[in-house]
């Protein structure tokens, strides 16, 4: 069965509503996200900037998140491993994994706005071996009693991480990727989960399909993943009301926001370039210049009947095992994020689990 959560990445700042106000709004969402039964809380890492920068430290918002819920699972999404020593992250994930009572899942991203790596003082050329090298690494610590690292990137001698992962071998790891083929085969190969990180344009579909596929491809195929099961993460904006008009008018206004906010963002990439980022520009340029805000990336938006038939369309064109829903996006209120929230819970799932247990039924 698909398995659902939400999806934070704040476009906010301290112009639009103090931290203390939107820490509270997510927290009170978080917790409603809980009850409903939904199984997911992700939150992402950025800095510097209303896009993500509300949101610098995942780690310590979902142990809010842990020690005022009871079931659902927490997910960094991701943690921009290319920026973090691998003995930090063995260690701080660890202690979540403790405190949250083995309901954490890792997910890591590479990062990709460049002012982050300036800022950082990060070699964007090289982020692709220092990232990998940093999940592995991080794998390591979590599984190996003493543990030697010699590369370019960290150095050290025989070392145990503590505090030890509660969940064994350790807690399910994520990894981001976007348009990167070479990114979906290392994946899939490792034996990591596989986050899309972020949604496509519906033209682009099919071209994400084709990079899942691969990724199941790759992971199936390795022999160290025998018997394990590859499992794919999407996340698409959700808005729904009681009628498609007014859904459409609020997802409209509060999409435009957030991308608006995401063009500023990635405005960064203006003369930019990376061997390491190859079609990231296009890519950014393409997410602002897509007219119609719904075209920016796959959305839900409408009633629940609309929200329905949206989302057996998205399942069936790119098969995820977990969808997450971006909630917070465009500044919206809490009563906003609420009502979708409960309105999917309510009268959205039990049609979406009732045909799934039809077809596995067959």
């Amino acid at each position: 069965m698909t398995e659902y959560g939400i999806s934070i990445l704040p476009d906010t700042g301290p112009q639009d509503r103090t931290p203390q106000e939107y820490y509270a709004n997510l927290l009170d969402v978080a917790r409603l996200t809980d009850r409903l039964g939904l199984e997911y809380v992700k939150m992402t890492e950025h800095y510097l900037h209303p896009y993500g920068g509300y949101c610098p430290d995942p780690l310590a918002f979902l142990s809010a998140v842990a020690v005022s819920t009871d079931r659902v699972r927490l997910m960094t999404g991701g943690i921009q491993a290319s920026f973090h020593h691998p003995i930090q992250l063995a260690a701080s994930t660890a202690q979540l994994d403790a405190i949250s009572g083995g309901r954490l899942d890792v997910g890591f991203a590479r990062a990709f706005l460049p002012y982050e790596f300036d800022a950082f003082g990060v070699d964007m050329d090289t982020s692709t071996d220092r990232f990998r090298r940093t999940v592995d690494a991080t794998v390591r610590l979590w599984t190996e009693p003493k543990v030697d690292e010699d590369g370019p990137f960290f150095r050290y001698s025989g070392v145990s991480s503590v505090p030890p992962p509660t969940q064994r071998a350790h807690p399910p790891v994520w990894t981001a990727a976007l348009i990167t083929r070479s990114s979906f085969q290392w994946i899939g190969e490792s034996g990591y989960n596989l986050l899309v990180a972020s949604a496509p344009t519906r033209e682009k579909t099919g071209q994400v399909k084709e990079m899942i596929d691969f990724y199941r491809a790759c992971f199936l195929g390795a022999e160290k993943n025998r018997g394990r099961r590859p499992k794919v993460a999407i996340s698409v904006a959700l808005m729904l009301a009681d009628t498609d008009e007014e859904a459409r008018e609020l997802g409209r206004k509060h999409l435009r926001r957030h991308w608006d906010t995401f063009a500023a963002a990635a405005g960064s990439w203006q003369g930019r370039a990376s061997a390491s980022y190859q079609g990231y520009r296009e890519a950014m340029v393409d997410k602002h210049r897509s007219g119609a805000s719904e075209e920016a990336g796959l959305a839900v938006i409408g009633s629940p009947a609309g929200a329905l038939r949206q989302l057996r369309e998205i399942r069936e064109a790119l098969t995820p095992d977990v969808i997450l829903f971006q909630i917070d996006y465009g500044q919206q209120p809490p009563a906003t994020m609420r009502r979708s929230l409960e309105l999917f819970a309510h009268r959205v799932r039990p049609g979406l689990d009732a045909g799934e247990q039809r077809e596995d039924d067959r």
